[in-house]
């Protein structure tokens, strides 16, 4: 019986030989000389679950996952834990399905799982380090990005210890948008305008992309205590308690991380709502300086359907013409140069929406010009139609405002 030799035969040295002479040279030339490799298929996107469904999917891996308890606590032990609202991860609003979704985690965990004590979010909660509940509600398309026609929404939980400074479980689902009330709240729909904002962007980072044992964002881990002051505002506001609302704005802008956007569209609505229009115009302006800073901000002006002119409705568009001074003035003495670009929602014919978010820029660029003639030579009008939606959901209501946003970049001069 005949030994195989442990070595390659004089044929396969050959052989062997030629494909270093090939890799050495730094050539694919061996491609000519074999069969290429099926080209991967694309990756089949996660299933959408009707609502519902999605939640209680998305909560269970979340609750029932968790790596708990930390060390050094007792086996038995009830971690307290907040729940900071959940917002969309495009927006970084609340909305009426956000806010739903909390109550029913809350619900979840006092009747299955009452390892957790869930208490207020609130400062002096969030003082003691406790367990935090975290979660995004996006709109995505078929493949399941945030890009073009949203056809499902991604249900994105994450539970982090403020303790450790680390995230201990997460949750994902995707849900139909059967059922589903996008409308944001009273605060987020009543904002004047949206730039990127750091606490809420470490917020959106903490919860997506991630894995348990990563850490949490130090955008978000250093803005927490400050976010909840700001989440209590928020609550005054819909609640209609305006004086208190402004109080807890007041409070937050004070804390050493309480410079946030949503801080100054706080202080400017409850001024505008208690009727102060000189507080008002001076906390607009801070939302200017703000957008600036940031090299965007995008303005919700209202406009008729198809059409440049503003809503006829005073309590919509009565504040605009303070707004364009503001923005007119302050661009003005910062010297930068914008580009003002117009956008719309995805309803309608693409070459219309185009020609339509071009001549709204244009208009918001001549009525800026008007204010602060000097102003003029530092500007550009841009359209882009649908094509950077921001909600995408084509219902053109309060819901996805955002899109038809006439948005303003500070460009080099």
């Amino acid at each position: 019986m005949k030994t195989r030799s442990p070595y390659p035969s004089p044929s396969a040295w050959h052989a062997l030989a030629f494909a270093a002479l090939l890799l050495a040279a730094g050539c694919d030339s061996l491609n000519k000389f074999t069969t290429p490799a099926p080209a991967a298929a694309p990756a089949t996107p996660p299933p959408a679950q009707l609502y519902d469904k999605a939640v209680l999917s998305a909560a269970t891996s979340l609750f029932t996952n968790a790596k708990l308890p930390p060390e050094g606590s007792p086996a038995q032990a009830k971690y307290p834990l907040v729940i900071d609202p959940l917002i969309d991860g495009m927006t970084g609003a609340q909305s009426v399905q956000t806010k739903s979704m909390g109550v029913r985690l809350a619900a979840m965990m006092r009747e299955h799982y009452p390892q957790f004590d869930v208490q207020e979010f609130s400062a002096a909660n969030v003082a003691k380090s406790p367990l935090v509940l975290i979660g995004t509600f996006t709109g995505v398309n078929a493949e399941r990005k945030t890009a073009g026609a949203r056809e499902a929404y991604r249900i994105c939980f994450a539970l982090a210890d403020l303790r450790s400074g680390k995230l201990v479980s997460k949750g994902l689902a995707f849900a139909l948008p059967d059922g589903v009330d996008p409308t944001p709240l009273a605060f987020f729909r009543d904002a004047p305008a949206w730039s990127e904002d750091p606490a809420t962007e470490g917020y959106i980072k903490t919860c997506q992309g991630t894995k348990a044992g990563d850490p949490i964002n130090p955008l978000y881990l250093d803005r927490i205590l400050a976010a909840s002051v700001v989440a209590e505002g928020i609550e005054a506001y819909e609640a209609g308690r305006y004086r208190e609302a402004l109080d807890y704005y007041t409070s937050a802008l004070a804390m050493p991380s309480g410079d946030q956007f949503r801080v100054h569209n706080g202080i400017y609505l409850a001024n505008w709502k208690l009727g102060r229009q000189q507080s008002a115009e001076a906390a607009f302006a801070k939302v200017v300086d703000y957008g600036l800073q940031h090299q965007r901000l995008a303005v919700k002006f209202l406009f008729r359907p198809g059409s440049t002119a503003f809503m006829a409705n005073p309590t919509l568009s009565g504040a605009y013409p303070t707004w364009l001074k503001t923005i007119a003035r302050r661009t003005g003495d910062s010297g930068k140069c914008l580009e003002i670009t117009g956008h719309t929602s995805p309803t309608g014919p693409e070459p219309l929406n185009e020609r339509l978010s071009l001549l709204r820029a244009e208009f918001i660029k001549s009525r800026l010009a008007q204010t602060s003639p000097g102003l003029d030579r530092r500007m550009i009008a841009n359209g882009v139609g649908s094509r950077q939606t921001m909600v995408g959901n084509g219902r053109d209501d309060a819901s996805d405002a955002l899109d038809r946003r006439v948005e303003f970049k500070v460009i080099g001069c």
